[in-house]
């Protein structure tokens, strides 16, 4: 009935604005990891895909990773108490004992799943102590099947499923006369042994009989029960016990708080929920999926019990980079190949750093030595990260080791490198009907030297025109990205991967001047073409760090 909820997983993700070897190195490894541990590690991305990966993964047919963009610990991070509802027309005895078994002190009560209302310790106390007139049980609709598990009792006539809908409850305990002045057509009557009151019951059209002291029916009164439908109940209980656990049988939806309930949803933060539990007295909380179905309990204890989330990062290892809220999660290993940056952990992690041109072929070595076979699909990802991080193979990022594990992979996955890359490049290049703002964006990382903040963005083609159309969209707007994302200055890198060069667009007080001065180029340099330079992680940033850094 009662059990711990919690869906323990892992997840791989690449860096903010995704490219191409972050999102196919995380699925790659998350495969791999799975299949070497037998546990759930999922693939996440901590952005939009762009252009080119999209064409990827629709190529390869390969779903996209679901979006992650806070490791924040969530309410799906926290073991919740799953108890099974009851249905509202459930007596208020058999919630109670239900509550003394799970050593519980609320109920969710559901329809369909649904929650419909929470009963609580305090509103059976409540149902006990506060007095109620005599045809509460036809109000509250009462089950006659209710009333009579409540009493301990059998139902011997009529039918247990219906409801007491109108009368009161009253004791016959008098003469017939005095009788006839208490007891009315359609109520509950309880009995005793008194002689006679049994048919002064049936010749009052009541609606039930409660027969007390475990004493028979007669027959002949049975029958005319029948003929009346009129239900009988006996119950082993004497007159005063039964009368005292009558009311336990009014179902918990008479009693149970429908108003005002404070919920929460898989989703929402721990550090949100932490706050609205500060302002209110309730010890337990309902949680609720989108269609209000009831998912289990969560308290203040067991809040204090949460779990971070276990991440494993791949292709970056700077915070400015990483998902936000990376500093409360529990980062279990990095695989990289940029430099050593921010990412700051609570213990020792695996931690796997190379200089070669892509994580992907870290990731493919990875799968070597651990003597899994690469599927073709695999294959066919990791291969299309390569030729994208290494241009490929003409970036000066691109190693020996990197070209030969494409051509490896290329061979597994059956596929032609050549003509996958300019099929790659062309959509990656391919940006009509994106703003200025979306192309900015999609393939930009944010650095920190010293005091000064800056953003690097790049869109590779193999058209020179298409170059300069792009350069037409996104140059005035440059500036605005820049105030609005808080940096110091932007960098915007226009790749032409033929002639293995970049026009650079540069905005912010100080900017032309420092790559002019890093590359040494000619002063007042416009446009700004670096020849020879197509890598952001190799060529541009680290020289340019130096600049900044003396």
């Amino acid at each position: 009935m009662s059990n711990e909820v919690n869906n323990k997983k892992v997840y791989v993700v690449g860096h903010k604005n995704p490219d191409t070897d972050s999102i196919c190195s995380a699925i790659a490894y998350a495969n791999l990891k799975s299949k070497i541990t037998g546990e759930d590690y999922s693939p996440r991305r901590a952005g939009q895909l762009n252009e080119e990966t999209q064409y990827i993964l629709e190529r390869f047919q390969v779903q996209a990773p679901k979006l992650i963009s806070d490791l924040r610990v969530q309410v799906k991070d926290v073991e919740l108490r799953n108890i099974e509802g009851i249905k509202g027309n459930v007596s208020i005895k058999t919630a109670w004992n239900q509550m003394k078994e799970l050593k519980i002190k609320t109920l969710p009560v559901t329809r369909d799943g649904k929650l419909e209302g929470l009963i609580t310790i305090g509103d059976i106390a409540t149902s006990y102590m506060d007095v109620y007139d005599s045809a509460i049980l036809s109000r509250a609709r009462t089950q006659y099947r209710n009333i009579a598990s409540t009493i301990d009792g059998k139902v011997i006539t009529g039918n247990p499923h219906s409801y007491v809908l109108k009368g009161k409850v009253g004791i016959a305990a008098s003469s017939r006369e005095k009788m006839s002045e208490v007891i009315a057509k359609d109520d509950l009557v309880i009995l005793g042994d008194r002689p006679g009151a049994q048919q002064n019951a049936i010749d009052l059209n009541v609606g039930c009989m409660v027969i007390c002291n475990g004493i028979e029916a007669e027959e002949e009164i049975i029958k005319q029960a029948e003929e009346k439908e009129i239900l009988i109940i006996s119950s082993p209980h004497d007159i005063f016990t039964v009368a005292r656990l009558i009311n336990q049988s009014i179902p918990v939806k008479q009693f149970m708080t429908r108003e005002g309930i404070i919920s929460f949803r898989m989703n929402d933060y721990v550090d949100d929920v932490k706050d609205v539990m500060a302002r209110k007295r309730f010890r337990d909380f309902p949680i609720l999926d989108e269609e209000g179905h009831f998912l289990g309990f969560i308290s203040r204890r067991r809040l204090l019990n949460s779990r971070k989330k276990q991440v494993i990062l791949v292709d970056h290892n700077e915070k400015s980079q990483a998902v936000d809220g990376i500093e409360e999660a529990e980062v279990l290993e990095i695989i990289d190949h940029h430099r050593l940056r921010s990412i700051e952990t609570m213990g020792p992690v695996f931690f796997r750093n190379q200089p070669v041109g892509c994580t992907a072929t870290i990731v493919y070595q990875m799968y070597q030595e651990e003597g899994v076979e690469v599927e073709p699909v695999i294959a066919s990802l990791l291969c299309s990260a390569i030729i994208s991080d290494t241009l490929m193979f003409r970036s000066p990022t691109c190693t020996p080791l990197d070209e030969a594990s494409a051509k490896r992979l290329a061979k597994i996955a059956g596929i032609d490198i050549e003509e996958l890359a300019l099929a790659m490049f062309n959509a990656g290049s391919n940006l009509k009907g994106k703003t200025a703002e979306e192309i900015c964006f999609l393939d930009f990382k944010q650095f920190a030297v010293n005091d000064i903040t800056f953003g690097v963005g790049q869109v590779s083609s193999m058209n020179a025109e298409e170059l300069q159309d792009i350069k037409e969209t996104v140059q005035s707007y440059l500036e605005q990205a820049r105030k609005t994302q808080g940096l110091n200055m932007i960098f915007f890198m226009l790749t032409n991967i033929l002639s293995e060069s970049s026009e650079l667009l540069c905005v912010g007080a100080g900017a032309s001047e420092k790559i002019i001065s890093a590359f040494d180029l000619p002063d007042h340099a416009d446009p700004i073409e670096l020849k020879g330079v197509v890598s952001r992680k190799k060529q541009l940033v680290p020289t340019l760090v130096a600049a900044l850094q003396q």
